[in-house]
């Protein structure tokens, strides 16, 4: 699992580190080692590694960003279903209100445990000691599932007396059905999309170009403050990927609106 600010700082070191050493080796290098010719060939390789990783770079970022778009899409989509299965208890009337209050319940606690960070729903009508472990990879809690499983047995419990009810069960069952589909979709797209091997792969091509600069640059303080600044560029390009792939923290953050809109459609 990545942090963003660490990952970051990680790479930011790696990357001053690898310039330094560069710099380090090219003193104690021989005279013929460094030939114009010698420096052409670094360069051109250089340059072939320098595409690659920007290619790497950019597949990351599109990866991560849709991943973050993809489970935003997916909680309005939730949110939605939510209300739409409280419209529809509400419509059915008083027998409804058991479900419609577990349903209440739910989705303010689910607000309040997957954005421990913000100000949970206004209420004591929740429980507000449910906070997954690790937010950026696991959405589920055994809580969590027992209340929307309450709701749902409260409302197979519902006794339609006449058409009119019976197509709202009916309609309010398919509805519930949505809304545990999209549950569960939502904690598994929770997890990290970042492929270790690929991220780590990325990491080494950038550690050997930074050294290559470290070969080739002029020993003076623009050469080394353009090596710092590249760092520091790489390094926020890092830190943008996993702030997106972490979902729920950081600076980038999937927005809890929709289920907050959600509760407080369901409190009036």
């Amino acid at each position: 699992m990545l942090y963003p600010a660490t990952t970051a700082i990680a790479t930011f070191c790696v990357l001053v580190a690898a310039a330094l050493i560069g710099l380090g080796v090219r003193r104690v290098l021989p005279e013929e080692h460094k030939a114009m010719e010698t420096v052409q060939l670094v360069q051109l390789v250089n340059g072939m590694l320098v595409t690659f990783a920007a290619l790497m770079l950019s597949l990351l970022t599109a990866s991560a960003k849709s991943s973050f778009d993809t489970v935003t899409d997916d909680f309005h989509t939730f949110a939605s279903d939510l209300i739409q299965l409280d419209t529809t208890l509400r419509s059915y009337g008083t027998e409804g209100d058991p479900a419609r209050a577990l349903l209440r319940a739910y989705t303010a606690a689910t607000t309040a445990s997957t954005w421990p960070h913000e100000r949970p729903p206004p209420g004591d009508y929740f429980p507000r000691d449910i906070t997954p472990k690790d937010a950026s990879e696991n959405l589920d809690d055994i809580r969590l599932d027992r209340m929307l499983d309450e709701a749902g047995k409260e409302l197979r419990k519902l006794a339609p007396g006449d058409p009119y009810h019976q197509v709202l069960k009916e309609e309010g069952l398919a509805q519930f059905a949505r809304a545990v589909s999209a549950h569960w979709k939502l904690v598994e797209e929770a997890h990290s999309s970042i492929s270790m091997p690929f991220f780590m792969t990325l990491a080494f091509w950038l550690f050997v170009i930074f050294l290559s600069f470290g070969l080739i640059a002029p020993h003076n303080a623009l050469a080394l403050v353009t090596i710092g600044l590249g760092s520091i560029l790489l390094a926020s390009v890092v830190y943008v990927i996993v702030d997106f792939d972490t979902l729920f923290r950081g600076l980038i953050v999937v927005p809890s609106q929709p289920l907050r809109d959600a509760v407080a459609h369901m409190s009036t």
